[in-house]
């Protein structure tokens, strides 16, 4: 017998770019790891990529910024005001382009550059399929830039404050830590770990784990990377 779950428990992927070859090399990354993912559909540009959203509800839309039609900014955006799909991940060549902030405003989950290798999107992938936010460490960069840029740093009101517990976990998020890692580092419960961080989100006004790090990196609370030991 076959070890490969159901079709119904696969992770479900629409890829959406503008170049057939990129789409195809995608696809081809999504299909080496085949016992957990199905590419559902593609789509040449946002419009497209929104329209299938709409008829199949993908777990993962894989999306490029620059596209004809409707960019990807734009499409991610109406995919998460319509909740067509459970999370988008940015794939982008733009290193330093404005649509890149504007995409995490949008509500993308992930924000990776195109040159990362095939382990790195399946990784990716995982990782927002079960609801987690990753963000690529040059992109973290760019945006922090942004945030310099805009120099509008708010004083949060006394009630906004966090716990010295809740503070631990959102440093470790805005490290690049996930969960299990979390909650080991800091001897608690996966569980416990989950319910801090709803709670971090409520005290923040964020809707997701990339917007609460990067609050963190904005405010100076955590530094990019962990010091070393």
């Amino acid at each position: 017998m076959s070890d490969q779950p159901p079709a119904s428990q696969l992770v479900r992927i629409l890829i959406v770019d503008d170049h057939r070859l990129f789409r195809l090399g995608l696809r081809q990354a999504c299909e080496s790891a085949a016992d957990e993912f199905e590419v559902v559909a593609e789509a040449s540009n946002g419009k497209e990529g929104v329209d299938l959203c709409r008829q199949l509800r993908p777990d993962v839309v894989l999306m490029d910024i620059s596209m004809p039609v409707m960019d990807g900014v734009q499409a991610t955006r109406q995919i998460s005001d319509e909740n067509l799909a459970g999370g988008v991940i940015i794939v982008t060549v733009l290193r330093d382009d404005q649509h890149i902030f504007e995409a995490i405003k949008a509500g993308a989950r992930g924000y990776l550059l195109k040159d990362i290798g095939e382990t790195e999107i399946i990784n990716a992938i995982r990782a927002v399929s079960q609801g987690e936010a990753l963000i690529d460490s040059h992109v973290a960069s760019l945006v922090l830039n942004e945030f310099r840029r805009l120099n509008q740093p708010r004083p949060f009101p006394e009630f906004e404050q966090l716990t010295e517990g809740e503070m631990d976990i959102l440093i470790l998020v805005a490290q690049g830590e996930d969960n299990p890692t979390i909650a080991q580092r800091l001897n608690l419960s996966e569980k416990t770990i989950v319910n801090r961080l709803t709670a971090i989100y409520q005290k923040l006004h964020v809707n997701n784990r990339t917007q609460a790090a990067l609050h963190a990196l904005r405010q100076g609370w955590a530094p990019l990377h962990p010091p070393k030991e």
